[in-house]
């Protein structure tokens, strides 16, 4: 009997070993399978495709020539002339107090490249008083009627010549000038 209780002991021992190797065998292999995808979702970086470029270097010239001494001046004459603006305005408007009509004269000379438009203001109350339209080069304005009514007397005001450029119409710059209105 004691013999059959050694041999019951021994094989429980055994049973025991084997069950105890058994879970620490799949133990061990959920830890490689957590550890295997915790590196294929966090540690690999997404591929990146490379293109290698070897040798991207400036070809030779084929069609282009120097531009001689007397090129470069004309072109850069040329640039100075388009970026140079001059405008005509008279210092005075003589306005009719009835028919608040008169006289200013305004010119885009034709040496100009620009069209321009032309805003007077009231310098004392920032009202507009008067605008012209598109004025091309070689075009003028001498006869105005006034947007709004002045009174009798003299009325300093600001002249606002906006700049286009002649092929987009997008605006390319302002230049101001006064001028005074003289209402009899």
């Amino acid at each position: 009997m004691q013999n059959q209780n050694i041999e019951q002991e021994a094989q429980e021992n055994q049973t025991k070993r084997y069950k105890r190797k058994v879970l620490i065998f799949l133990l061990l292999l959920l830890l490689a399978g957590v550890g295997y995808s915790l590196y294929h979702v966090f540690g690999q970086k997404p591929k990146e495709n490379v293109t290698v470029i070897s040798g991207d270097f400036l070809p030779e010239g084929k069609d282009a020539k120097k531009m001689s001494d007397k090129e470069l001046k004309k072109f850069a004459q040329k640039k100075a002339d388009d970026s140079q603006f001059n405008m005509m305005i008279g210092s005075k408007a003589m306005i009719s107090n009835q028919s608040q009509q008169g006289t200013l004269h305004i010119k885009n000379p034709q040496t100009n490249t620009y069209p321009v438009n032309v805003v007077i203001t009231d310098d004392q109350t920032g009202d507009v008083i008067y605008t012209s339209g598109a004025i091309e080069p070689g075009e003028e304005v001498s006869h105005i009627a006034l947007e709004k009514t002045l009174t009798k007397g003299t009325h300093p005001a600001m002249v606002r010549f906006s700049l286009y450029d002649e092929k987009t119409r997008a605006k390319k710059g302002e230049v101001t000038a006064g001028v005074s209105f003289i209402v009899d």
